[in-house]
């Protein structure tokens, strides 16, 4: 009977272990839950900042370099960032390559992926646009006319054998950049361009961003999307397309994905799977980083792209000028697209090639890859293991590519007919020539600057002061300068 008893005892107290132990366990479970809810629902209503590149380190032939970002150009509603990499002394960082990352809501951050697997092979910068709203009224107006001056500017900044990569909507821009830049025999023309899925002809397979846009005029945009910087941001009053519309109507695009990855982002937490947990915490992280466009830059861009179709069409201007990109003769084409792509469709990037009617067949390559939507263009496995070798083929292939395929020198020989007596009429129309030579800079000074003004303090001796008197003679731009004769140096110097 003791031992009966003693059995009953103890198997209470077990019992009692049991249940206080249920119930902690019960608490831990709804304390997670409760913690789970908690995060789920400060991620998806809080304002994300603007994020960092994080890239501090990077493989250079099997050595592991620190690199730095560093400021190498600035205006007020971008920064030019250049990657530059702790290299030996006399080591070849590589090709010069300006990324041109997306204005349309997302940070340039959002190319990191991009910039970490060019940086090892080549010397990079991106463009990392400023956020309207923070920036002042007093810094004035940017449209699409401005955002192709800047391209133009920092091409001119970098220098010669510089290659441009323009990743979705900067392409239509980047395209007319380089048109112009061709147009009038600018010699920092880039040497190749490489467009990932960019909206060059959103009439070729149309998407649902395509069709929004066909099925409204500018008016309903200007009405229902344009609003004004609240205070107290830097951008008081400034009219901008904000960068949470753009967000939504991505979102709303493949909205049950999301709502998904939301709820297993919940179990995951719940279950205390950190690893999946903190990589949805990192892509959203990103991803919910949004900034605000211009009303004007906006505005302008949804008319030329995808309601006019200008580009296509041989309508778009700049500063007044047709953009015809036939002029294109020096800089080598790749275009690149997603088989799944549902913002730009297929075909859509590809169609810059039927643009550049005077560009040379070697001169021109495109590339669909299989199985990935747009994001996966230029993120991601595919991105690192098959897109982007081919663009970095590309690009090498093509090296000095601007110089190589250049007009040739006009012969030092005269043709037999020149020499001849019957030539007396050629040499009377000569004569002009040799006229116009006694005022050699008017071919080149203008009486303002063609878009925006260039640094020209970046040169080395050039301070404030020459600069300003360079500007009084009708220079404004670094093209002019590469452009100088020898001539025109000494009447300049008169």
């Amino acid at each position: 009977d003791d031992r009966l008893g003693a059995d009953h005892g103890r198997g209470a107290a077990s019992g009692k272990h049991r249940a206080r132990a249920g119930a902690g366990s019960d608490a831990r479970a709804l304390g997670r839950t409760v913690a789970a809810a908690a995060e789920l629902f400060e991620s998806v209503t809080r304002r994300y900042g603007k994020p960092e590149f994080g890239l501090d380190t990077t493989l250079v032939g099997g050595m592991r370099v620190p690199v730095r970002e560093e400021v190498v150009w600035e205006r007020p509603f971008c920064r030019l960032l250049h990657f530059a990499k702790a290299l030996p002394a006399r080591t070849d960082p590589g090709p010069k390559l300006l990324l041109v990352a997306p204005m349309s809501g997302h940070y340039a951050t959002l190319l990191r992926g991009t910039v970490e697997a060019m940086l090892p092979d080549h010397d990079v910068y991106i463009t990392d646009w400023n956020d309207a709203r923070m920036v002042p009224m007093t810094e004035g107006r940017f449209d699409l006319d401005d955002y192709v001056d800047y391209i133009i500017s920092m091409l001119h900044r970098l220098g010669g054998d510089t290659h441009i990569m323009a990743v979705c909507q900067p392409s239509v821009p980047v395209l007319a950049a380089v048109a112009v830049m061709e147009a009038r025999k600018d010699p920092y023309t880039p040497s190749t361009m490489t467009l990932m899925g960019g909206p060059i002809d959103t009439r070729i397979n149309p998407t649902a961003v395509n069709r929004l846009a066909e099925t409204r005029d500018l008016d309903w945009f200007r009405r229902n999307v344009i609003m004004k910087v609240p205070f107290p941001h830097p951008g008081f009053m400034r009219d901008v397309y904000p960068g949470f519309l753009q967000l939504s109507g991505f979102m709303s695009m493949n909205l049950d994905r999301h709502v998904t990855a939301h709820r297993d982002f919940f179990q995951h937490l719940i279950e205390g799977d950190g690893d999946s947990a903190e990589k949805h915490r990192d892509f959203y992280d990103e991803y919910l980083a949004v900034m605000d466009l211009t009303a004007e830059f906006y505005l302008q861009t949804v008319e030329t792209v995808f309601i006019d179709h200008a580009l296509p069409n041989g309508t778009m201007t700049h500063n007044g000028r047709l953009v015809d990109c036939s002029k294109i003769t020096r800089t080598a084409l790749l275009t690149v697209e997603g088989e799944k792509d549902d913002i730009t469709g297929r075909g859509q990037t590809r169609a810059a090639h039927a643009l550049c009617t005077s560009l040379a067949d070697d001169m021109k390559a495109h590339y669909e890859q299989p199985n990935v939507g747009h994001y996966g263009v230029f993120n991601g496995s595919r991105w690192r293991a098959e897109i982007a070798p081919r663009v970095m083929d590309f690009i090498r292939s093509n090296r000095d590519g601007a110089t190589k395929n250049a007009p040739k020198a006009a012969s030092a020989t005269a043709p037999a007919a020149a020499r001849s007596p019957k030539a007396k009429p050629a040499a009377k129309k000569a004569a002009p020539a040799a006229k116009a030579a006694k005022a050699p800079l008017e071919s080149i000074l203008l009486t303002k600057p063609d878009g925006a003004a260039d640094d020209l303090k970046a040169i080395s001796g050039v301070g404030p002061k020459l600069e300003s008197a360079l500007n009084e003679a009708g220079i404004f731009h670094y093209w002019q300068i590469a452009g100088l004769t020898k001539e025109q140096i000494e009447a300049l110097d008169s």
